[in-house]
């Protein structure tokens, strides 16, 4: 047995073997932390959702002190999980840390000058949510229990750090959603006001999708891609638009796919268990035939 696992361990240490799958940091690089991720995304949640999240007893008289505190928090570890993405991207290849502290400060601070347009694009989504579902008893069901609002929540956070050209932690961010909720929604996607998913689990929202306003999903509802277009050496060309445009007003019900870069138009309506891969006019109305 000795001998067996002194063999197993020399293939495994086999350069060979471990260079594709294997990431090398610089002496001073620290990784990304999952853990410290939750985190993060637990402490914006308690800055974006007062009292849900967090201290449940926070009040308009101790309201500030408490926005205070945690945008504290949230600034030293979401600076430290930024400055970890940036030093991942270099893969092991010598970068200057002093650019990389300051960088990583910058984007920090930028990203917390915008949570307040975060909150009124999730208190958007929040309405649609308590307005589209008659089983919703308050806003603060919807936001208290609502798989949606917990995927969109990440989804906003997430693509308001990739918009700022933070490397993988938005990913992680909403991947964390994804594992948790069954929603997959790719930080990369453009989503409007008023955004609702109805049940959820099984949607998938791909990379370069546009949704517009007042857009609501079911389950099982897939805004995916063609197949990939190659390069000369038959690579999958990376950074171009593959996914669906969706209108204002649109409502995809579920197990629906929609695929490629299509059109569908404001106000349309498309049924439940269809494929969709040509424009859909404003105002059409697609189902399955009888």
């Amino acid at each position: 047995m000795d001998k067996a696992l002194s063999e197993t361990i020399d293939k495994l240490s086999i350069p060979e073997g471990f260079r594709e799958v294997c990431h090398e940091c610089g002496t001073k690089d620290s990784m990304p932390s999952t853990d410290v991720l939750r985190d993060v995304v637990q402490i914006a949640r308690s800055i974006l959702f007062p009292g849900y999240f967090g201290d449940p007893e926070v009040n308009e008289h101790t309201m500030k002190f408490h926005i205070g505190v945690n945008v504290e928090r949230l600034n030293m570890l979401l600076h430290q999980q930024i400055k970890a993405g940036i030093c991942f991207s270099f893969n092991g290849e010598s970068h200057d840390m002093k650019k990389v502290e300051q960088e990583a400060i910058e984007k920090t601070n930028i990203f917390i000058t915008q949570l307040p347009e975060i909150r009124e694009k999730l208190h958007t989504d929040v309405i649609a949510a308590y307005n589209g579902d008659p089983a919703a008893k308050s806003f603060g069901e919807v936001i208290f229990c609502y798989p949606s609002i917990r995927a969109i929540s990440n989804y906003r956070i997430a693509h308001a750090l990739l918009k700022l050209n933070v490397p993988l932690i938005p990913r992680i961010i909403t991947e964390m959603a994804h594992s948790e909720t069954g929603i997959d929604i790719h930080p990369g996607a453009t989503i409007g006001d008023y955004f609702t998913i109805d049940h959820g689990t099984g949607v998938v929202i791909g990379e370069t999708a546009t949704i517009g306003n007042n857009v609501k999903m079911y389950q099982g509802v897939t805004l995916g891609a063609k197949s990939f277009p190659l390069d000369e050496d038959g690579n999958p060309i990376k950074g171009i638009p593959r996914h669906p445009h969706i209108g204002n007003n649109v409502i995809i019900y579920s197990n629906s796919t929609i695929l490629g870069t299509i059109t569908v138009g404001d106000g349309a309506v498309i049924g439940g268990n269809l494929w969709v891969d040509t424009d859909v006019p404003p105002g059409a109305k697609l189902a399955q035939k009888k």
